[in-house]
């Protein structure tokens, strides 16, 4: 045909015109085929280049147009390509993947039929065991194009369990689908099929507005009209519930099972017998619903011991009934139920164990000494309670040991204070104020100093570019340079460079303001000759004589003490001042001493509170004020979280006051990229300063053990607290208190601080950890009208371990409020062992 054939199919194809592409296929006798075959994997690639070009001349963007030329190659192939073999491997070559399948498959279909019967039958088998389930099969339409072509060829499906699995997972058409005599049957022994079928329901969800048709809804009905064997679908579930599988691939047939509703069958009465012991919970419900009044002797006592032995409480109630009656019917002894007791005693659920109890004792007469002494040792894992109960009625039986589950008590480790070096920033502020004035413009000891900084200021700044720049230390140190080197050369004002009072943390703010009063001290020639402040210690502390040393000799040399300087001087000292360094202050003539005095009689001390606002703690401060408007910032305020610098040089602006330094840590705990990795380290620094530990350090470390991230691994988080016990700075209860209300606010799981709690606890700060569950009880266990939770037990249980590792007694109020509710839960029961634990009390009887 010299090329015509293949003119005419490729212009469909240009046109994304499958139907046209099927009809000039028809049309084709065998030569022309053959070109048409030639052509095609040559075409793949124009083809989809020039369906894009097509799309983006359109206004109207439309990703599904990009693949438009797909369907329209799919059907040349099938309607030229000779082999069935290979027209299955061309309807889906990896060119063809598409992110939906073709709105209609009709065209495809109608070349196919075309084709001889013997080679479609041969295309249809094929189609369907290429079929596997996967992501990849669910955007294309491989699934219903085998099932249609088995359809219309008749052929007979291939055993194929992905094939079954695609057929459940489309609509059903029955009972009119030639394809349902071969793979009804096995729907119930493929794999897949539980899983495509796990949402099916009787009843559509609400949302669908044009609902399918449910499968348990069709199989309902057509077995209700007897189109399908009732028996039959009862059958093949029985056999899916024996294959096994856990409950979510089980549902679907576990639903039809319960709308089948079948008769009890003595056939199936063995299998359903085999079905108890271990398959999934709604499997076994269902089993025991055809078995329950049906098993008499040995079969049904074996049903019992099944369900005695299941975790769910449910299934364990059913079998306690089922072994009453046994016991009331039968004759001669019990012993034969007494491993079936035991079964029952080890189940987690108080009321199960309770239950079990009480009809231990109801029937102790009918067990002989070998079957009591059976029930006795079984019954050492029970509640103290329960046991004395059962004691009345088969003699004493002594509780399981091993309570302390292997608790040894060690030493806590030793921490250690960190190696300080000295501070950079520190040495470069005193011998800049020392050499300055004398160097002539020597930088001396300033090659620190970064080249971007001085980019930064030689560049123009926006308003909002210039208070971030100026909030940087290197950028002052760059201005002192300048300024020593060419005085007055540049006219900046110091202080109007100063960020914002609460857009910086006021530690960092300290080292910004003791920048530009030597700015300003060097342009006005107010420059000392020292620095008050320079610290004489590697933790940052000046010592006290060498203050008043200091001092002395600004009053020799008639030198004014610059504000910042000296305020942070005053922090600086040591909490403890021997009584003739203080003597000696009190000689002192200038301002300053009279500040310095005024500081060693009257330290301020702020006091503080942490308050929980939603889900974060918040610091809430008091501070009688000094009139040191830095020392008032620093003591009596929080800023917010904004620009957190140097965060690791904070302890050496407080190295005397570790509860403020706490408080300006903690609202960067729950701002982690305001911080640096090493935040560990930070706080750790600060567990060995001088000064009180309280509220905010207990919040502090409560937020780090409430952490589960990459920058703070659990361990870490543990060590901090070892070391905040070690070194004697751990405010336990308040930590607790904190940690409690972290996990009201669900922030962390309390499987999770049991774990670090206990990790530490083994670790030598038992009697600590114990102080820590004291304020964690007081703070999350239900009160009034609320209600407890598994997870307030499971504390309660923890709590428990720890008093008696801690040798902890002493009542704890909100436990004995606990304890001494009316009702008799899980909660009240665990909070009764306790509270027992803690007074001494003997063991209450339950409620």
């Amino acid at each position: 045909m010299n090329g015509r054939a293949w003119e005419g199919v490729r212009k469909g194809i240009t046109r994304a015109d499958a139907g046209e592409v099927a009809e000039r296929v028809l049309e084709l006798d065998e030569a022309g085929r053959r070109e048409v075959a030639r052509e095609l994997p040559g075409h793949i690639g124009p083809a989809r280049t020039a369906q894009q070009r097509l799309t983006e001349r359109r206004r109207d963007w439309d990703w599904q147009l990009t693949q438009a030329w797909i369907e329209p190659m799919r059907v040349a192939g099938a309607g030229t390509i000779g082999g069935a073999a290979a027209v299955a491997s061309w309807l889906f070559r990896r060119e063809f993947a598409r992110w939906s399948p073709a709105s209609d498959m009709e065209p495809l279909l109608k070349v196919i039929a075309a084709r001889p019967a013997a080679w479609q039958a041969d295309l249809a088998v094929r189609l369907a065991l290429r079929l596997r389930g996967s992501r990849a099969q669910a955007s294309d339409d491989s699934a219903a194009l085998a099932l249609e072509l088995l359809r219309r060829t008749g052929t007979v499906p291939p055993d194929h369990e992905p094939l079954v699995a695609a057929w459940v997972a489309l609509p059903p058409r029955l009972p009119d689908d030639p394809l349902a005599a071969h793979l009804l049957p096995r729907m119930f022994e493929a794999e897949g099929v539980g899983r495509a079928l796990r949402e099916d329901r009787i009843e559509p969800p609400r949302w669908e507005w044009e609902p399918q048709q449910s499968w348990l809804r069709t199989l309902r009905d057509l077995a209700a009209s007897g189109v399908i064997d009732r028996e039959m679908l009862a059958d093949g579930c029985v056999r899916r519930f024996l294959r096994g599988g856990n409950a979510a691939d089980l549902r679907f047939f576990v639903r039809l099972h319960e709308l089948l509703d079948p008769a009890p069958n003595p056939a199936r009465a063995r299998d359903y017998l085999r079905l108890l012991p271990a398959a999934p919970g709604p499997v076994a419900e269902a089993a025991l619903k055809q078995l329950r009044g049906s098993l008499v002797g040995d079969d049904a006592g074996e049903a019992v011991s099944a369900l005695l032995f299941r975790p769910e409480s449910k299934l364990v109630r059913a079998g306690l009934t089922w072994l009453d009656r046994l016991a009331r019917d039968g004759d001669g002894d019990l012993d034969h139920l007494a491993p079936a007791l035991a079964s029952a005693f080890l189940c987690e659920s108080y009321p199960i164990q309770e239950r079990t109890v009480r009809l231990a004792v109801r029937h102790a007469g009918r067990f002989t000494p070998v079957g009591a002494e059976a029930v006795r040792e079984a019954a050492t894992v029970l509640p103290a309670d329960l046991l004395a109960r059962l004691s009345e009625a088969y003699g004493h039986v002594e509780p399981e040991a091993g309570l302390d589950d292997g608790f040894l008590p060690v030493a806590l480790p030793e921490f250690k204070p960190p190696v300080h070096e000295p501070d950079p920033f520190e040495q470069w502020l005193d011998k800049f104020v020392r050499d300055a004035p004398a160097a002539g413009g020597r930088r001396t000891g300033l090659a620190a100093v970064r080249g971007a900084v001085m980019a930064a200021l030689n560049r123009p700044r926006s308003r909002l570019d210039a208070e971030r720049t100026w909030s940087s230390v290197d950028l002052w140190a760059e201005v002192l340079m300048r300024e020593a080197a060419h005085p007055g050369e540049r006219a900046e004002a110091p202080r109007e460079h100063l960020p914002k009072p609460r857009t910086v943390a006021a530690p960092y703010r300290m080292m910004l303001e003791r920048c530009a009063e030597i700015l300003a001290g060097l342009r006005d020639g107010t420059l000392p000759p020292y620095l008050l402040a320079s610290p004489t210690t590697a933790a940052g502390q000046v010592e006290a004589g060498e203050l008043v040393a200091r001092l002395e000799g600004y009053e020799r040399a008639g030198a004014v003490a610059l504000p910042a300087d000296l305020q942070q001087a005053l922090l600086r000292l040591p909490r403890v001042v021997p009584a003739e360094v203080a003597e000696r202050a009190g000689r002192l003539t200038s301002e300053a001493g009279a500040t310095l005095v005024r500081w060693l009689a009257d330290r301020p001390e702020p006091r503080l509170r942490v308050v929980w606002r939603g889900q974060r703690p918040q610091v809430v401060v008091h501070l009688e004020r000094t009139g040191l408007d830095l020392v008032d910032a620093l003591l009596g305020r929080v800023a917010s979280t904004r620009l957190g610098q140097s965060m690791e040089d904070w302890h050496r602006v407080l190295p005397s006051d570790r509860e403020a330094l706490a408080m300006h840590l903690l609202p960067h705990v729950h701002a982690a990229w305001e911080r640096p990795t090493n935040f560990a380290d930070v706080v750790s620094a600060m567990l060995h300063l001088e000064g009180p530990a309280g509220e905010a350090v207990g919040a502090l470390l409560a937020a780090l053990l409430g952490e589960r991230e990459w920058y703070m691994p659990a361990e870490r988080a543990e060590r901090l607290l070892l070391e905040a016990a070690a070194t004697g700075c751990l405010p336990a209860e308040r930590c607790g208190h904190h940690l409690g209300l972290t996990l009201r606010a669900g922030q962390i799981k309390s499987a999770a601080v049991r774990s670090s709690l206990e990790s530490c606890a083994r670790q030598g700060a038992q009697r600590e950890v114990w102080e820590i569950m004291t304020g964690l009880l007081t703070s999350y266990l239900p009160t009034g009208d609320e209600r407890g939770t598994t997870a307030h037990t499971r504390i309660l249980a923890f709590a428990l371990d720890v008093a008696r590792w801690a040798g902890a007694h002493g009542a704890v109020g909100v436990v004995t409020q606990l304890a001494e509710r009316p009702r008799s839960s899980a909660l009240v029961r665990a909070a009764r062992v306790l509270d027992d634990h803690l007074t001494a009390r003997k063991s209450r009887q339950a409620s």
